[in-house]
């Protein structure tokens, strides 16, 4: 890959590091400019003038915001940072692949699949937690039968053996479908714009970055759905 960062990968450090590397470098830099902002007399009550990083930022968490708390419900907050966290930095790499010579790492199997595991294991890690062995119930089908034994109710699953063997291949495939989907949406979009940018320098490839920079935002609003849909049936009561 003919890059910026060619002169790294020389030394054995692949190209995909070295853009997630830039992507936190550069939310970081946006957090404590829009953290610093905040610090000014009347910074965290009285909205900038006009279109600023910080608004931007601002409208985005907000909305983001509001969506989580529709779908993960009252323990919204203590899950917001993954969420937030996982949409901006897709948003950052799928905006940096619209540059040429920089690339974006989720133009990179690596990338999108590392994210796709993290999202999985945090959802899952947080359905035990909260619900301990009776976690595995979602993928045992449904009741058939709820016969009252000593007092205590039971939930019979017939089909269970049937079921669980195909929901755990399934619920693992959540993995796949997650990377491969911001992989195969970015990867077509930032060659497609690459592509124009290298047939007529001026004119179209603008329309074909203005497509990008919107297929960029709705990719990282899809990731973060998702996850949120996840963690909201990983915190839903187990039956």
């Amino acid at each position: 890959m003919t890059s910026l960062y060619q002169p790294l990968e020389g030394l054995g450090v692949h190209w995909v590091f070295q853009a997630s590397v830039v992507a936190a470098i550069l939310l970081a830099l946006a957090a404590m400019s829009v953290k610093r902002r905040l610090a000014t007399e009347d910074g965290g009550v009285v909205p900038d003038e006009g279109v600023t990083l910080r608004n931007v930022i601002e409208v985005m968490l907000f909305q983001l915001a509001e969506l989580s708390q529709d779908i993960m419900g009252s323990e919204w907050r203590k899950h917001f940072p993954l969420v937030g966290t996982i949409f901006l930095f897709i948003l950052v790499s799928n905006l940096m692949g619209l540059v040429p010579w920089l690339g974006g790492s989720t133009s990179n199997a690596n990338a999108t699949f590392a994210w796709a595991i993290i999202s999985y294991g945090y959802y899952n890690i947080l359905g035990i937690k909260t619900h301990g062995w009776k976690y595995v119930y979602h993928l045992m089908g449904p009741v058939i039968w709820t016969p009252t034994i000593g007092g205590q109710e039971w939930h019979v699953r017939l089909l269970a053996p049937f079921f669980l063997p195909l929901e755990i291949i399934l619920h693992a495939a959540r993995i796949v479908t997650l990377g491969i989907r911001l992989l195969a949406n970015m990867f077509a979009d930032h060659t497609v714009v690459l592509v124009w940018l290298g047939l007529v320098p001026l004119g179209i490839p603008a329309l074909f970055l203005g497509l990008g920079v919107l297929v960029s935002f709705l990719q990282a609003v899809v990731f973060a759905l998702l996850t949120m849909i996840y963690i909201g049936e990983a915190l839903h009561e187990a039956h």
